[in-house]
């Protein structure tokens, strides 16, 4: 039998504030970035029928620029904080993938560069620019459990602003 069709939904968080005397994990987003992040979320809206589950990093930017995704949504989905994410490479990412569950057909990846850029290099052999707010949409063809080089093709790339 073949496996049901899966969307990997790469987003890399928005824009961060740099303040002084903050750890890397705890810098908040900027203004930009609270601008840009709910324009993230409408376009996810527009382009994506369901989101059956997010996977997300724990740092303050990206679980941040979920907050005001999901915000623009008609239904949130569940959300998973993984701490892998966190300045993941795409192996860590890529493992990361494998381990997410069958049932789970479109999936939210929410995390940082250079880690995604290099993962949706990886899945589709096709390296793009990954700025903050971009969302890569990648078609998978088959279980999560078989991911790696060649397993998805970009199917939409875009970084909505606000």
């Amino acid at each position: 039998m073949m496996a049901a069709p899966r969307s990997l939904v790469v987003l890399r968080h928005a824009k961060s504030a740099w303040p002084e005397d903050t750890p890397d994990a705890h810098r908040p987003l900027a203004d930009r970035g609270r601008r840009d992040a709910p324009a993230a979320g409408r376009w996810l809206r527009t382009h994506l029928d369901r989101i059956d589950l997010v996977v997300c990093s724990p740092a303050v930017r990206a679980r941040q620029t979920w907050e005001l995704v999901s915000g623009q949504l008609k239904t949130p989905p569940a959300v998973r904080e993984d701490e892998r994410v966190y300045e993941a490479s795409a192996e860590t990412l890529l493992a990361v993938t494998r381990d997410l569950p069958g049932d789970a057909h479109t999936v939210v990846l929410v995390g940082h560069n250079p880690g995604l850029e290099d993962l949706v290099a990886l899945l589709t052999g096709d390296r793009q620019q990954v700025k903050t707010s971009t969302i890569a949409v990648l078609a998978g063809s088959g279980a999560w459990a078989d991911a790696g080089p060649g397993w998805a093709r970009l199917r939409r790339l875009a970084t909505p602003r606000g």
